[in-house]
């Protein structure tokens, strides 16, 4: 039978490497701590890598583009913006893209934000804060948005017991969770093996996803 990985398995799978807590009662301090290190490897791995299972489709999100507003918010666990496209056509049903350029692009392209023209809808969007992004020109109406991105997975705990990392990364998980505990349990001898353990992985994950991207990108000439 097939072993599953889910955040109680790997709270034990942690427990049993480290040989601590095990208990709440006997040895707090480790049991209170080792949910903060799988955290801690979760935000570590959305770090490390760009696969595409971390890639979302926001459609309407966070609150599509609001009339004479320049600024978007981003979604609390936005990683990396991948496309962007707002509805566009009679019906605000077309979709129509927003193109990445710089803070200053925009803001010289479109210099005074309140000034808004009906004829002329968004073009562009830009990296404004690590929680918005600016539009220009600015709205003229309210449009529905489309956001392509890489996300954030939902962290793991007792409610929710999967997400992408534990279903398709679950070696590298434990690996991360592992690294994290060496230095918080002074066990400094044990970094250069999970440290090794971690960048084989990634390096794999990586490898296999830029192929992905590789054999995304290619013209078929031939059926």
């Amino acid at each position: 039978m097939p072993t599953y990985v889910n955040y109680t398995s790997l709270v034990s799978d942690v427990t049993n490497y480290i040989e601590r807590g095990q208990s709440a009662v006997t040895d707090a301090t480790v049991y209170n701590q080792i949910p903060r290190l799988i955290n801690a490897a979760e935000r570590k791995l959305a770090q490390a890598l760009k696969l595409l299972g971390q890639i979302e489709v926001l459609t309407d999100s966070p609150s599509g583009l609001q009339i004479n507003n320049p600024i978007v918010t981003k979604p609390d666990r936005w990683r990396g913006t991948v496309s962007m496209f707002y509805g566009g056509g009679a019906q605000k049903n077309t979709r129509t893209p927003l193109y990445p350029r710089s803070y200053e692009y925009c803001r010289t392209y479109w210099p005074d934000s309140t000034i808004v023209d009906p004829g002329q809808p968004p073009l562009f969007y830009s990296e404004m804060q690590y929680s918005h992004w600016l539009i220009t020109p600015t709205p003229p109406d309210n449009y529905p948005l489309e956001i392509v991105a890489y996300m954030q997975p939902s962290l793991l705990d007792d409610g929710n017991q999967e997400n992408f990392w534990s279903i398709y990364t679950p070696n590298l998980l434990l690996y991360g969770a592992l690294l994290e505990a060496a230095p918080f349990l002074k066990g400094d001898e044990r970094i250069p093996v999970w440290q090794g353990f971690w960048d084989r992985e990634v390096a794999m994950l990586n490898g296999q996803d830029l192929q992905r991207e590789m054999d995304r990108a290619a013209v078929r000439k031939a059926v």
